[in-house]
């Protein structure tokens, strides 16, 4: 198993970032010597607040080891910490040019990569915060296209779409789920017939679950009722690149291009530090309701400034140049190094649901579509495997491997099947994912840890 040994930060990185340096700082060799400020404060009080800093950090779970297997948390790559800490230096802001010029054309170019993945030669779209932020711009554009009309999401979609559709004054609907997560086309058509519905928000990946909507199905709808269809594939939409999906789910992604809205968060699986959401419009015409007028940011230049197709203005502009330096390295394509991690991680997924589908000690909810599982300890009841699931969580947490717990629809499991009965609609259950590349390379330890807690439990 790789990763035997005792535990060390890679560290050889920062000679590159010194080297790096040098050659920013030449580039600006033409300007007269500064003088000294707080800007360069004395160096032994800095180390001794930065090793204070680094003792304070000590309170946090180990997100960037593969025994955290819990929730959505991806240690950035190399290339990107330190490109984002090399932009630092500056301080680009990418709203206006006059603030980041060279940071706006690299996230141009960046963002124009990742609607490549989606097919989408003309669009328009930006870097944000994250999904949040990406997902209100979407919905925000979407209630400018369809005033007043009704916004719908599954009940199993990021509770955000509700909360944003308050602060935007839209009436929000939620359309009951299948026994995967997804949501029910059924019921959904069912609210399309009665009518006022503008916007469909299709989720390419739960977060709770990775369950990835039905998306042929719902454009079917889209071409009959004519709504504005959102994608918010924040968790789920580097999965475009990988080859080792199932068919119906493989099926949603070949058509991901056809939606009119997308979201994406590069701070999860693209190996971003937080916070680095995007959002991406199929038409670019709909720049239109941005438009504004600024007396003092946007004199220097004649071209397209990103803060006239955003709703945020100041944003960090080394979170571009960090995004821009991750895809030089590992470019957005099939069969490349990053689509690899990707598909490590899924098989992570598949392996472990298999070794918990075969095992008495657990019950299964359905096979992972990306690469979250869910799972819980069987027991007599719903009522009496929720306990159980915590008690699991904790003592695998004694030892190490890192869970995290859900309360999902009991309909999500086959209890009957699994002789357990029904005297609670929802369930609490472990759930992990598995978005590290090396949680494939350890999952016989994650098994074993996990194996000796349920032993401990009895």
């Amino acid at each position: 198993m790789k990763g035997s040994g005792s535990f060390a930060f890679e560290k050889d990185s920062l000679a590159l970032l010194r080297a790096a340096l040098e050659r920013l700082e030449a580039g600006f060799a033409s300007l007269p010597a500064s003088p000294t400020s707080f800007l360069a404060p004395d160096s032994q009080a800095v180390e001794r607040v930065l090793c204070e800093v680094a003792q304070r950090l000590h309170d946090n779970f180990p997100y960037f080891h593969p025994l955290y297997a819990g929730q959505m948390l991806k240690p950035p790559h190399p290339v990107a910490r330190l490109a984002y800490a090399l932009a630092q230096w500056i301080n680009p802001n990418n709203h206006a040019l006059d603030g980041g010029r060279a940071s706006s054309a690299m996230e141009k170019e960046a963002v124009a990569e990742i609607a490549g993945m989606f097919g989408w030669k003309t669009h328009l779209g930006h870097l944000c915060s994250g999904g949040t932020m990406a997902n209100l711009e979407a919905l925000w554009v979407a209630s400018r296209l369809r005033p007043g009309a009704n916004v719908v999401a599954s009940q199993q979609a990021h509770y955000t779409h509700q909360r944003i559709a308050g602060v935007l004054g839209l009436n929000f609907e939620s359309i009951p789920c299948d026994g995967r997560g997804r949501m029910d086309v059924a019921r959904l058509g069912a609210c399309l017939a009665q009518g006022g519905v503008g916007t469909v928000v299709a989720t390419i990946g739960t977060t709770a679950t990775g369950s990835v909507d039905p998306l042929p199905e719902l454009l079917d709808l889209r071409a009959r009722h004519g709504f504005h269809l959102h994608a918010d594939a924040a968790y789920g939409g580097y999965f475009c690149l990988v080859d080792n999906l199932a068919t119906e789910t493989q099926r949603a992604y070949e058509r991901l291009g056809e939606v009119d809205s997308l979201v994406i968060d590069p701070h999860k699986h693209g190996l971003q530090p937080y916070g680095c959401g995007c959002v991406l419009f199929r038409d670019p015409g709909v720049g239109r309701f941005y438009k504004h007028d600024s007396p003092y940011t946007y004199f220097s230049s004649a071209e397209l400034h990103l803060g006239e197709i955003s709703l945020e203005c100041s944003r960090p502009g080394a979170a571009a140049v960090a995004l821009w330096a991750t895809q030089r390295l590992l470019p957005l394509v099939k069969g490349g190094e990053f689509a690899r991690g990707l598909m490590g991680g899924r098989d992570a997924a598949l392996d472990l649901h298999e070794k918990l589908r075969t095992d008495e000690r657990f019950l299964t909810g359905f096979a992972p579509e990306l690469d979250i599982v869910v799972w819980v300890p069987r027991a007599e009841s719903v009522s009496a495997a929720s306990p159980r699931s915590r008690w699991l969580f904790t003592e695998a947490a004694r030892r190490n491997l890192h869970l995290a717990l859900a309360e999902l629809p009991a309909d999500f499991f086959d209890l009957a099947g699994a002789g357990m009965k029904r005297d609670r609609d929802t369930i609490t259950c472990l759930r992990s994912v598995l978005m590290k590349p090396e949680h494939r390379d350890w999952m016989e330890r994650i098994w074993e840890i996990l194996i000796e807690s349920a032993e401990a439990q009895g």
